[in-house]
């Protein structure tokens, strides 16, 4: 027996079969595309149905742990729910069976030709749907494969006589088998790689059932280490939904080890009366396990969220969205209250985008972690109401309006667009101060000197900050409250802004010229500046359809045509 043949057989197969695993799902996701975040977002409005979300997403990315990261991006972004989410990892775990059934039907043979069928579509097709389709034929292919290298690998330790005795060792001693899976899972980070090599082994008669089905279980309770591996500095409501799925797999585990041996027998008998191959076997016996697991414990989602409410205390920090302006009932019936409701979304839509300002801004000032992860947190929010704003608007514009219904719809849609532009250019100044910070570092490691110091503070800049999120503030608020006043304000500060941007811009080159500071952070201090300025110019923007004077047939009158005036006006000087 030639070990050194075994081990790289092994592992070579285990990489062939995790990289057709992870290709297969991201050729699956890229079918998908933005659907998945679409399908978890909307149907998830009884545990039942969030369960089933977590299903499809699962199925449809090939990973559980995927599934449960998107899921946190969406509680964390005040899209969904802790019980929502809870209700999807459950349902993640269901879908991530589906590999073992796909590795239980004996296709192996056929691994290489399906590898070249993958390959000729990835190859010689331009159509990305075509490319995706290839990728997901191409890894279903390499996953096979790299079975059955992994299968020829480890048939010779039949023949072991410490294989032998570890497996008689583990067929009678249920919790070694469990801790065996979890490490070997933790290990490999992919509880279907190791599902994959128990059905091997199984199937060659190396493993028992009863060995086999307690390193199965571990497997679960391996996969939750990702998700808290992942959930170490994250959010408080990251933490809490990586905590239900180790609550939720560990007290599963726990439950069908006390009915071990009942559970065996329906395994069995299953077996038998289905005419089941070994890899099916454990692929049924995988399957039952996590649904029987979410069975009894979808009733007690509640309980699950209030229990890891408790073990992760904190404020949470969730961006507490409302979703209920939206309603699309009345867009056929009353189009002109559609149109008011979607003013209100506007509104909410720029309290978003001023705190993303404002968040971007103290992380200009302390160039900490926690306000860089808020403010992209917040440009994730403010695009999602964009899209689903931009959508509403479009519905309203095929209906039959009157004329100054025509100029109110004119108005909000450019509005959204001048709020998702403010978001853009937020999201913009925080890369560049990363930028900023990385070569700040790596010029101060060269320099043992130089003492670590804030890229980019300046008084001057730090009043354009000031002057901006002014700005955008009183644009928001002239809009939704239909005010004058304050609209003729913001006009007034937009010349303070212009001017003091040449300023700062006068300045900059200055230093730079006497020798102080970086060269290289001279284009990225000028694209903030910049930056902040056109954030000032959409904010300008917004104030002018408050006033009605955006465009030259609102010159008419000054008169907002999108609502009444609740307040009157400084005299402004029209341009």
């Amino acid at each position: 027996m030639d070990v050194q043949q075994i081990i790289f057989q092994f592992i070579g197969g285990l990489g062939i079969f995790l990289f057709g695993l992870k290709y297969m799902g991201d050729g699956l996701q890229r079918s998908a595309g933005d659907n998945l975040r679409d399908i978890l977002n909307k149907f998830t409005s009884t545990p039942f149905r969030a369960v089933l979300a977590g299903i499809v997403v699962t199925v449809l990315i090939q990973s559980s742990s995927g599934t449960t990261v998107l899921t946190v991006g969406l509680v964390s972004a005040g899209f969904m729910k802790l019980k929502q989410a809870i209700g999807i990892v459950m349902g993640a775990n269901i879908g991530t069976t589906v590999t073992a059934f796909i590795i239980g039907f004996d296709i192996g043979a056929y691994a290489l030709p399906i590898i070249a069928v993958g390959a000729l579509l990835l190859f010689f097709f331009k159509r990305p749907f075509i490319n995706s389709l290839g990728q997901v034929i191409f890894g279903f292919g390499a996953l096979f494969y790299g079975l059955e290298l992994m299968g020829d690998g480890l048939r010779p330790l039949e023949d072991l006589e410490v294989f032998t005795n570890a497996m008689v060792t583990l067929s009678q001693n249920p919790i070694l088998g469990v801790i065996s899976g979890t490490l070997f899972t933790f290990m490999l980070q992919s509880s279907s790689a190791t599902i994959g090599i128990l059905q091997e082994l199984y199937s060659q008669g190396s493993m028992s059932l009863d060995a086999a089905l307690p390193i199965l279980f571990g497997s679960n309770i391996g996969t939750t280490i990702t998700a808290i591996l992942a959930a170490i500095g994250a959010s408080v409501a990251a933490k809490r939904t990586s905590a239900s799925h180790v609550i939720f797999n560990l007290s599963g585990t726990v439950i069908i080890l006390l009915l071990l041996s009942p559970f065996t027998s329906l395994v069995s008998f299953l077996s038998t009366q289905l005419n089941l191959n070994a890899a099916m076997q454990i692929a049924f016996a995988h399957g039952m396990f996590n649904v029987f697991n979410v069975l009894v414990q979808m009733w007690f989602i509640s309980q699950i969220a209030a229990l890891v409410t408790r073990l992760v205390p904190g404020d949470d920090a969730l961006i507490e969205y409302d979703s209920s302006n939206l309603d699309y009932s009345i867009i056929q019936t009353a189009p002109s209250i559609a149109l008011n409701q979607a003013k209100l979304e506007i509104a909410q839509m720029g309290e978003f985008v001023t705190e993303e300002f404002k968040s971007m801004f103290n992380y200009y000032k302390n160039q900490d972690e926690k306000s860089r992860l808020n403010t992209m947190q917040l440009e994730e929010v403010v695009n999602k109401i964009d899209v689903h704003l931009t959508e509403y608007l479009m519905l309203i514009s095929v209906e039959d309006l009157p004329l100054q219904n025509s100029t109110e719809h004119a108005q909000l849609v450019d509005v959204t667009k001048y709020l998702e532009r403010i978001g853009d250019h937020s999201e913009n100044v925080i890369k560049n101060i990363q930028e900023a910070v990385k070569a700040n570092k790596k010029h101060n490691k060269n320099n043992s000197n130089k003492k670590d110091e804030k890229v980019f503070y300046d008084d001057d800049l730090v009043k354009l900050f000031e002057l901006v999120e002014q700005n955008i503030k009183d644009a928001v608020e002239s809009f939704s409250r239909d005010s004058y006043a304050l609209a003729g304000k913001v006009l007034k500060r937009e010349k303070d802004v212009n001017k003091l941007e040449d300023d700062i811009r006068s300045k900059f080159i200055e230093r730079l010229n006497k020798g102080v500071g970086l060269p290289s952070d001279g284009i990225l201090f000028v694209d903030i500046v910049s930056n902040l300025e056109r954030m000032s110019d959409h904010s300008t923007k917004i104030a002018k359809h408050t006033l009605g004077m955006r465009y030259p047939f609102q010159k008419q009158s000054k008169i907002p045509r999108h609502g009444y005036i609740k307040e009157v006006a400084e005299p402004i000087e029209l341009p």
